[in-house]
């Protein structure tokens, strides 16, 4: 199977499991952060990028589940970024060390030890609650609720 024929089957995979289980597609938020890693840490970027070919892509085109997978690759990217944990935020704004198998109802964050690195939002369901929101707002995009 070709490069290409790997990364379309893996897509057609990821979105299928997306739609399947209401979850909001990870894709954008790891681009941004693989240009963040592109522009501060040009070997962590060839890792990352190594990892998304020879791994990530031939696990989901061979079968494996697609949200883990990705999980895995959001909470490389993140430690590749800056060491930290990886949270999950419930529908009710509690947060908590994230566990796998993924809950589907979890906002999925990698927040970093150093305060001046960013935090990554992993992956959360297509309609987060209004407090998974504001996690988001706040930590990953630094947006203050208007008060």
């Amino acid at each position: 199977m070709t490069n290409d024929e790997q990364r379309a089957r893996a897509d057609e995979k990821l979105e299928a499991a997306l739609a399947e289980r209401a979850l909001a597609d990870p894709r954008p938020w790891l681009r941004d952060r693989l240009r963040l890693l592109r522009e501060r840490s040009p070997d962590a970027f060839e890792a990352a990028l190594a990892h998304y070919q020879g791994e990530l892509l031939p696990a989901v085109a061979g079968g494996a589940d697609p949200v883990a997978a990705w999980i895995g690759y959001g909470r490389a990217l993140g430690e590749w970024t800056a060491p930290g944990r990886t949270v999950a935020v419930d529908p009710s704004g509690r947060s908590r060390a994230w566990e796998a198998p993924h809950r589907d109802d979890l906002l999925v964050l990698h927040l970093p030890e150093a305060a001046e690195a960013p935090a990554l939002c992993i992956l959360g369901p297509a309609r987060p609650t209004p407090a998974q929101r504001a996690a988001l707002e706040l930590l990953v995009l630094g947006r203050e609720a208007p008060g």
